[in-house]
């Protein structure tokens, strides 16, 4: 497969993970969407070689890490090494819905091209600061 699409509604319903690496047919890394219900305390866990990029796709999280608690609302970041233990909770009274992407190996450089350099190199520029 070269390409899916989908959406969180069409990957399941009410609360927990919506798995979709296996459904869009992602093989370089894992990723899933988690919906919270309001206040849910989430688990501390960590992996044995995975790290992961959290994601704050609505509502608010509050995550537990090495001591801290820091609260995130939507648009917000958070990343964690495999072996850190963490705990990622809805910190509102709404439904939170987190993008999780995980992987392991490092990063693969910059290694996107453009197909029509004539075309396509103007319009990625615009995008870029002066």
């Amino acid at each position: 497969m070269t390409h899916a699409f989908s959406s969180l509604d069409e990957l399941g319903d009410g609360y927990g993970f919506r798995k979709i690496r296996k459904a869009l047919g992602v093989e370089a890394f894992g990723v899933n969407a988690i919906v919270f219900p309001p206040r849910y305390e989430g688990p501390e866990h960590f992996h044995d070689t995975q790290d992961e990029l959290y994601f704050v796709h609505r509502g608010r999280i509050r995550v537990d890490v090495e001591g801290e608690s820091r609260e995130l609302g939507e648009g917000g970041l958070f990343h964690a090494s495999s072996t850190t233990p963490r705990r990622i909770s809805n910190a509102g009274d709404e439904d939170a819905i987190v993008f999780v992407v995980g992987g392991r190996g490092g990063y693969v450089e910059r290694d996107g091209h453009l197909v029509n350099e004539e075309i396509d190199l103007p319009r990625r520029q615009g995008l870029s600061p002066s």
